[in-house]
């Protein structure tokens, strides 16, 4: 049987959905833009058969079992209720919606449905940060009790640096804590349970004409389990890219360094994954996309597998309702920058 899926989205929808899915096993049906002339171009140009208008008229047209979303946020409960309601299985990018309220909807909707619906954070599919959540899982650091995530980049350095428009609109789901720290408040939500208690600010180093969202953010975490921990990112930084990563435990830590993971006890230290693989020169340009796309092929080969046999496996990916999780989060800590204060996150509700 020939599994096919439609592709929302001519941006990160046509660099990395497009050849992930193919990777893994999937026939791409149709891709969906703005301009059907202009998808029908760019569809042709990558060997997809159909580029539309509207996920209306690839619904109609095709027998696709899976739709994939990658467009703003502030087209994910649209589209996502579009195609639930035509039965499809969905994998929505991050953030998953504009609000905790439309992420409930949607994830109602989907659980209604029986579809599986996913959320975009493909890098669960990262070896590094796989390593990280089965060193943790498997005892290896003891009981986790302290946590440290600090990132900056230069990518918003240059007030007229290139962005997908959405980063830099509130209205529309934009920021980098929604853009990117999505990603990283989904890693530990998947490495450490749920996060009960926030204490954060929201910053813009590089003012942007009419304002915009935020560059960057600094968060005070602890985790229902217990664990504190701080998460900081600024993508407005010149000079080379910090990463730390970092999950201390009563019997060890595990951490991220130069993109592989590594576990210290008092015995000595071990890496638990194998250093990533390098971009060639002809990737020197989007030096992420290489790793973009084998995360995602991870991701979207977990749902092909279970749509052939149901299996699941140890790993897994984030549903609509880790989706919404984040969300909550995401909302308390612009909350608690707003009001200046620690926003407790009660259990399967609001801050």
């Amino acid at each position: 049987m020939t599994r096919r899926a439609i592709v929302v989205g001519t941006g990160f929808g046509l660099r990395v959905h497009v050849p992930a899915l193919r990777a893994a096993g999937f026939e791409v049906a149709a891709l969906v833009g703005q301009d059907a002339e202009r998808t029908t171009r760019r569809a042709a140009r990558v060997g997809v058969p159909a580029g539309f208008d509207s996920l209306q008229a690839a619904l109609r047209a095709t027998d696709a079992e899976v739709v994939t979303i990658a467009t703003p946020p502030d087209t994910h409960a649209e589209l996502a209720g579009l195609a639930v309601a035509a039965g499809r299985h969905v994998i929505c990018e991050k953030p998953l919606a504009l609000s905790v309220e439309q992420a409930e909807a949607m994830t109602k909707a989907a659980d209604a449905a029986g579809v599986v619906a996913l959320v975009g954070t493909e890098f669960r599919w990262d070896p590094a940060v796989e390593a990280v959540r089965a060193a943790i899982a498997g005892g290896r650091i003891g009981r986790p009790h302290t946590v440290t995530v600090v990132r900056s980049y230069p990518i918003l350095a240059d007030a007229g640096a290139g962005a997908p428009g959405w980063w830099f609109d509130p209205a529309r789901g934009g920021g980098w804590l929604r853009a990117n720290g999505t990603h990283l408040l989904d890693q530990l939500h998947l490495w450490l349970g749920p996060i009960a208690e926030v204490s954060a600010t929201l910053g813009q180093a590089v003012p942007r004409p009419g304002g915009g969202a935020d560059d960057g953010y600094g968060v005070l975490l602890r985790t229902a389990s217990g664990a504190v921990g701080i998460l900081q990112e600024c993508a407005a930084v010149w000079g080379a890219p910090v990463e730390v990563t970092r999950v201390a435990g009563t019997a060890g830590t595990v951490s991220i360094v130069d993109g592989r993971a590594r576990l210290e006890t008092a015995d000595g230290g071990c890496d638990l994954s194998a250093a990533p693989s390098q971009p060639d020169a002809a990737d020197s340009s989007r030096p992420w996309t290489a790793a973009e796309i084998a995360a995602y092929t991870g991701l979207a080969g977990w749902l092909y597998r279970h749509l052939e046999d149901g299996s699941t496996g140890e790993q897994r990916p984030a549903t609509f309702a880790d989706g919404l999780a984040v969300l909550r989060v995401v909302e308390a800590i612009q909350a608690s920058a707003e009001q200046r204060q620690v926003v407790t996150i009660q259990p399967g509700g609001a801050p």
